[in-house]
């Protein structure tokens, strides 16, 4: 496809580049009228310029600005029968995208939860009712209808799935490995809240008749041997508020991570205290790298914790190359308006990246602490996404703990929605991703 356009800016070429050369098309920009009016192949004209016989989309001045306009006026509309966003009055779908994907609204609006983190309550994808819908790939075929509806079918088939089970371990062990005062800090607490079946576990946990509850390594593995994309997530700060792993240092900690990287790929979990300190980070993308003797370029944010555009340019700095953390903690859903994988877009410095985002669509603690659903409405919501990500596509990437899928505590039964959700993908667990 030739696209006629006054000027070729970055936001333009990054949101084409998504709409078509991630899709699998071909396209090309020019400002020439000449070569455009004389052109033989498919053409769209993404200017105010009339030409006869010739498709044409008015733009919104988004992509061809190099400012994060903090006043936009963003109503819901529709284009070409799609439901969609029109930006000052301007109902565009390329700009539509853009805003999505770049996560335009998370510059500009400053509501955040206790935990520094924008929330889905916030974004417009949720208030239109549209966050539980890949509503971008929506627009994308909303596009190929409108201007290249002969390729339209094989758009179709380029939607393939890939399925990627997750795990985020925060607490290697409830009561294994843990000794001097965290292990009598534990045992007070306890004691003080007369948790006595959490006191009798721990006795016969660490006497040996009585498996760690948080100990579900050999179900994490039975699942990697079916879905070969299998992540883990590993914490390996220092201690703090918010994070409680084992040591990492403690030899059979290590051990454990060796052993677990034989059969799933290992990604860092940076912990909370590392988004506010350089020196921690660097320190923990040391420590993985040295315990799995490879250079890790995966991680997931603990807490979810991600501030744009900082918390990317961190990573990248650090030399990762992947991110798992684009999705919501308090609801399920798609942050980034698809399950395809998006390039990171630095809305600041208005320049995009070869960093990728690899959103998730869903977090346990989602359905069990935020959302207060039963185990049965939990299914039923999994089942709506994993439909969704059947009919357009992506990647299906969820996220659980070690800790959640042991069926203790207020876990008890939780473990039967992971298995529903990997029944939901039998057929696709072959997709693969680099």
């Amino acid at each position: 496809m030739l696209i006629f356009v006054d000027q070729v800016t970055e936001r333009l070429r990054y949101t084409f580049d998504f709409v078509f050369k991630q899709h699998g098309f071909e396209y090309e920009f020019t400002n020439d009228r000449s070569v455009f009016s004389t052109a033989t192949e498919v053409r769209l004209n993404y200017s105010e310029f009339p030409f006869e016989g010739v498709s044409q989309l008015i733009p919104s001045t988004l992509l061809f600005s190099e400012e994060i306009a903090t006043n936009l006026t963003i109503k819901q509309a529709t284009w070409n029968g799609c439901e969609s966003f029109s930006i000052d009055e301007v109902c565009d779908p390329f700009a539509s995208i853009f805003y999505v994907i770049s996560r335009y609204e998370e510059y500009v609006i400053q509501k955040r939860d206790k935990h520094d983190r924008f929330q889905a309550v916030d974004s417009l994808l949720f208030q239109f009712g549209w966050l539980r819908q890949q509503v971008v790939e929506r627009w994308v075929e909303a596009i190929f209808k409108a201007y290249l509806p002969t390729k339209f079918d094989q758009l179709k088939g380029t939607q393939l799935v890939t399925v990627i089970p997750s795990f985020d371990i925060d607490n290697t062990y409830a009561f294994k490995w843990k000794r001097g005062w965290r292990k009598w800090l534990s045992i007070a607490k306890d004691t003080a809240s007369r948790n006595q079946s959490r006191l009798q576990l721990r006795k016969e946990v660490n006497k040996g008749s009585q498996t760690d509850p948080y100990d579900t390594y050999k179900r994490i593995e039975e699942i990697s041997k079916t879905f070969l994309n299998t992540r883990i997530f590993w914490l390996l700060g220092d201690y703090g508020e918010y994070d409680r792993n084992i040591s990492w240092r403690d030899s059979r900690h290590q051990r454990l991570i060796r052993l677990m990287k034989q059969v799933a790929k290992i990604g860092l979990h940076p912990s909370y205290g590392s988004n506010y300190s350089d020196k921690k980070l660097f320190e923990e993308r040391n420590r993985i790298n040295q315990i799995t003797a490879t250079t890790i370029i995966e991680s997931r944010q603990h807490f979810l914790k991600v501030s744009l555009p900082h918390t990317y340019r961190r990573l990248i700095a650090e030399g990762f190359k992947k991110d798992y953390s684009m999705g919501f903690a308090d609801q399920p859903g798609f942050r980034l308006g698809t399950a395809h994988p998006v390039y990171f877009f630095d809305l600041e410095l208005n320049q995009a990246t070869d960093y990728t985002l690899i959103p998730f669509v869903y977090m346990d603690g989602t359905f069990n602490e935020y959302m207060n659903c039963s185990i049965e409405e939990s299914k039923q919501i999994v089942q709506d996404l994993a439909n969704e990500v059947k009919q357009f596509g992506g990647v299906f990437c969820f996220i659980w703990h070690n800790e959640t899928i042991g069926d203790t505590g207020k876990w008890i039964g939780w473990s039967a929605v992971l298995d529903y959700t990997l029944t939901l993908f039998d057929d696709e667990s072959t997709s693969s991703v680099s």
